[in-house]
């Protein structure tokens, strides 16, 4: 597993590649995922932090959809990373189903059946849920209410058929996590009432 300081040269390498907001979006993450850790039995926060940071890792490769997943996962598999490969993967499917995904599916058939046979197969552990959950609360200033990044969201993309199943999912991971820290975890992160006041439009 990279070290913290190890992740945040890696990102400092793919932000030279691809500039954007996409890397103090990975920081946020990051920064939540650690806290989140902080409190919660069995987590380890260097961890949490150094995958947070590499989740989105694959947009090094440019601006992709689905794609950007894939790549971070075969980027880490290259330098021998399989956790954070893993995450990768992970972080973008709170149900196990691919085709929950919000945007295009810029991959080759043969990557959509290693995808699907991936996510629907592997054991989501914590470390998967934290890094779900703090994708879906983090900006790239800090957190905001899960319910402001989920209208975001749906204001850029629309509606699919998925979408309450998803917010269902997202929400029971905050719950989930709430009962493992004993505490409301907004109250643990950074910027969260100014974040989630600002308006969307």
């Amino acid at each position: 597993m990279l070290s913290p300081k190890e992740a945040e040269k890696e990102l400092e390498l793919a932000e030279g590649l691809m500039p954007g907001p996409w890397v103090k979006h990975s920081i946020s993450v990051a920064v939540n995922a650690r806290l989140i850790a902080d409190k919660t039995d069995g987590l380890d926060s260097d961890t949490a932090y150094s995958l947070g940071l590499m989740h989105d890792i694959g947009r090094r490769e440019g601006f992709k959809a689905i794609m950007h997943i894939l790549d971070g996962y075969n980027y880490m598999m290259q330098i021998r990373q399989p956790e954070i490969a893993r995450i990768c993967l992970t972080h973008s499917f709170p149900i196990q189903d691919i085709h929950t995904f919000i945007g295009k599916y810029d991959c080759s058939e043969e990557e959509m059946t290693f995808l699907d046979h991936y996510i629907t197969s592997v054991v989501y552990d914590d470390y998967d849920r934290l890094i779900q959950l703090c994708d879906a609360i983090s900006l790239p200033n800090g957190a905001c209410i899960m319910e402001k990044r989920l209208i975001d969201v749906a204001l850029r993309h629309g509606l699919p058929s998925f979408t309450l199943d998803k917010w269902k999912a997202f929400m029971n991971l905050k719950k989930y996590f709430d009962e493992l820290c004993h505490c409301n975890l907004y109250s643990l992160l950074p910027n969260v009432m100014e974040n989630s006041c600002e308006s969307l439009i």
